[in-house]
């Protein structure tokens, strides 16, 4: 009983995964079609039923990686809005005097660093201690993709009208990083999933 996971080639008949699915900014997604596709029984990964907990086992992985992938977008955005900040003369002074813009670098270096954090803590624990990293996962992706769309969007407002130019940096991050708070686990999903595990760890406590 339950699903269960099978490793199919590129190559078995039947298999069609030339549909690619166009979303604001690319993004590797289609979809995947099976036709009479016939998978032999030794392609079975793990053991029969076990499919949904194998699934399961790689959004740790991958939550991780979309997280990292957050953290990319963030940075570039932060060191964009640097320069700019430095380059950028407003009024006779460079818009970097100005506490306003220090306020918002300031909140920007800080989103980067603690999603830094995170996303290298799920890394370590997963290569390092092993064994499920839900929980690190799940907060290293909601946070590194909840705070790269802030530092993304804290670099289109100091860029001002450049910022949503088609063919700025600013821009193209802008449309890069919204899907990420999305597929591999919404932020919402997430949410609730840590939370899951919070409570789970006091239960535990409690009875031992």
């Amino acid at each position: 009983k339950g699903l269960s996971a099978f490793i199919v080639d590129a190559d078995t008949r039947g298999l069609d995964a030339s549909q690619r699915i166009d979303v604001i900014a690319p993004h590797p997604l289609g979809t995947l079609r099976f036709t009479g596709c016939l998978v032999p029984a030794d392609r079975l990964l793990g053991r029969p039923g076990e499919g949904f907990k194998i699934a399961m086992a790689t959004l740790d992985v991958f939550r991780s990686t979309v997280g990292a992938a957050a953290l990319g977008f963030a940075r570039r955005a932060f060191d964009e809005a640097t320069r700019w900040a430095l380059k950028r003369q407003v009024f006779g002074h460079a818009l970097s005097e100005f506490q306003l813009t220090q306020a918002r670098l300031a909140d920007m270096a800080v989103a980067v660093d603690a999603a830094a954090l995170l996303v290298y803590r799920a890394g370590w624990t997963r290569d390092i201690v092993g064994g499920r990293i839900t929980r690190e996962a799940s907060i290293a992706k909601l946070f590194a993709t909840e705070s790269a769309q802030q530092v993304v969007d804290s670099a289109v407002q100091l860029f001002g009208g450049l910022g949503v130019v088609r063919g700025m940096a600013v821009e193209r991050l802008y449309r890069e990083v919204r899907a990420l708070r999305i597929y591999e686990g919404a932020s919402e999903v997430l949410k609730l999933v840590i939370a899951s595990r919070v409570l789970d760890a006091m239960s535990a406590k409690k009875t031992s």
